[in-house]
């Protein structure tokens, strides 16, 4: 399915929240992940700043994660444990060489989610369907995330702009 077509049914709507999970669930897994994953000698160019950046992104992945699965709780359906995720990131991704490869890794994991968020709402405001879930509420969630995630997106960028 494009998000570039509207969601139809309230099937769509939680599979695409899902989606917005797993998402949050691998970001949050990798910048938890990342500070422990650098060897020693990268760790002194991973300064507090980058330190800070991360552990709030993992913190705001995992209130985008709880506020999605509310709202599939809504739509009377299940989301994956974040667990199973955080078990599939180890075993499918290594950690980064370097501080900057963790910047990218964080810059690529924003700018990701925020797209998503953004061709769902985009989706979602299309379709005239009447969900299972309050419109209204649907719609302030995902964009009040979907602006969380361009903060990160900035951020992000902003600090590799002082880096470089």
């Amino acid at each position: 399915m494009s998000l570039g077509q509207r969601v139809s049914s309230d099937h769509q709507l939680t599979r695409l929240l899902q989606i917005g999970v797993v998402l949050e669930e691998v970001v949050e897994s990798r910048a938890a992940l990342h500070i422990d994953s650098l060897p020693p000698e990268e760790r002194a160019d991973f300064d507090e700043e980058v330190e800070e950046l991360l552990a709030e992104a993992a913190a705001e992945s995992a209130d985008h994660r709880e506020r999605l699965e509310a709202l599939i709780d809504d739509l009377e359906a299940d989301t994956v444990e974040y667990d199973e995720i955080n078990a599939l990131v180890d075993a499918q991704y290594g950690p980064p060489e370097d501080t900057d490869g963790v910047l990218y890794d964080q810059l690529a994991n924003e700018e990701t989610a925020y797209k998503f968020y953004d061709d769902l709402i985009t989706a979602i405001e299309a379709s005239d369907t009447e969900f299972a879930v309050d419109r209204d509420r649907l719609l302030e969630t995902l964009s009040e995330i979907r602006e969380e995630e361009k903060e990160g997106v900035e951020e992000v960028t902003e600090i590799m702009e002082h880096r470089a």
